[in-house]
């Protein structure tokens, strides 16, 4: 099995931008997030991996959040049924032995400390779920001050005042404290701004380094990207694993490398990344999507390619997944490359990922039969759309693959 040089914080900060597609217009969110809770950890006198945990805990606390509906309540400052993506989150890092130890930090950071300080779990969770609830509100209730066009120091006391408010029974009143102390200035809310935080994080960045992963390892950690997007519609569900294990199985058909074929798994489980940008409305449209639907849709590819290229030993599979729906003839996108600019992982990468949609429900029909779907591919491949080799050996291996595709659904 192959080891991979991956820098683990890009991989974070990227999931980071991942979250930030589903809120469309409401981005950064995160990342603010994370800066004004390491500043509250730095105040408190949190240092080392305490601060680094903060960090990573405060950056990926809504990646229970999949769909634009949920996100548009995030903008509330408590609504009915909250924890719900608290528990969400917590169980897809629980999966990942990179992000596990994030996982109760984020199912309690919706909990009031009133609540919060008696529950049966070590100080330093407590505090750390609690400087992110704190700081999370602080973000909701500065982003009204923002969508109405005010300069946000105008509204810096009134936030001020509110958190200072629940202090006690929202919030731990260690951390309220802190959060007055660092808030008085100007610049702490200059740096919310997307460009200064960016930076602010972009140098916390810096200051770790790439780390030796196995694969079981890497791929617990893509899995975690590939949940986030297939939790979006019930028509997606379980799209990103199904390509996985198929764009694996045909590589092996191909002999490919066993490093390669790994790839070609990672490239499966984060291909559509990009479509958490997407409205939930349209992945669940029951009929024909219009042009400007239909635009909306084309940019997916290019956006994971604009989220994975900047993770240091990934770019390799970001680039397949850019191609994902390129056509060999360049009718395609987002690039209209044509098949001698598209590698053999690219084309094994296309198939795989129209086969296993047309193996899946759609919100207007049913999964196809199997020598249906083999029609299909054979008239792409006739047409000069998909790979007319790797179509031809997914057709010598049509049970092989519909099991890889389709195996774990039940259709």
């Amino acid at each position: 099995m192959s080891t991979y040089n991956v820098n683990l914080h890009e991989a974070v900060y990227s999931l980071s931008d991942a979250l930030d597609l589903v809120g469309v217009t409401h981005i950064h969110h995160g990342k603010r997030v994370a800066y004004m809770a390491t500043e509250c950890g730095k105040q408190l006198g949190w240092k080392g991996a305490r601060l680094d945990e903060l960090f990573q805990a405060a950056i990926l606390h809504d990646s229970g959040v999949s769909r634009t509906t949920v996100h548009a309540r995030l903008t509330q400052l408590a609504w009915e049924d909250e924890a719900d993506h608290c528990r969400l989150g917590a169980e897809l890092l629980a999966g990942s032995p990179l992000l596990k130890h994030l996982s109760d930090t984020v199912l309690h950071h919706h909990t009031h400390w009133s609540v919060l300080k008696d529950l049966d779990l070590p100080p330093e969770v407590k505090l750390r779920a609690n400087c992110i609830y704190m700081v999370d509100r602080v973000d909701v209730l500065a982003l009204g001050y923002q969508v109405g066009g005010e300069d946000i120091l105008l509204g810096k006391d009134e936030i001020r005042h509110k958190i200072f408010e629940r202090r006690g029974d929202w919030f731990c009143p260690e951390l309220v404290d802190a959060f007055m102390e660092i808030s008085g200035s100007e610049a702490f809310w200059f740096t919310l701004e997307s460009d200064d935080v960016n930076a602010y994080l972009a140098t916390w960045l810096s200051h770790f380094p790439d780390q030796t992963m196995e694969f079981h390892e890497l791929r617990s950690l893509v899995h975690v990207f590939s949940c986030i997007v297939d939790a979006k519609s019930p028509f997606t569900k379980q799209h990103s694993d199904g390509v996985a294990k198929l764009a694996r199985h045909i590589g092996g058909l191909f002999r490919l490398p066993e490093a390669t074929c790994e790839m070609l798994e990672l490239v499966g489980l984060l291909h559509d990344i990009g479509k958490l940008r997407v409205p939930d409305s349209l992945l669940e449209k029951p009929g024909k999507l219009n042009d400007a639907e239909i635009a909306i849709m084309r940019r997916h590819s290019f956006d994971t390619y604009s989220i994975l290229k900047n993770i240091k030993g990934l770019e390799q599979i970001s680039l397949w997944a850019l191609q994902h729906h390129e056509r060999m003839d360049g009718t395609g996108y987002p690039f209209q490359s044509k098949g001698t600019d598209l590698s053999l992982e690219a084309r094994i990468v296309a198939v795989a990922d129209v086969f296993q949609a047309l193996a899946q429900a759609r919100p207007y029909r049913g999964p196809l039969e199997l020598q249906v779907i083999m029609t299909f591919l054979k008239l792409e491949a006739e047409g000069g759309k998909l790979d007319e080799k790797v179509v031809a050996t997914v057709g010598a291996n049509l049970q092989g693959c519909w099991q890889a595709a389709a195996g774990h659904m039940q259709l």
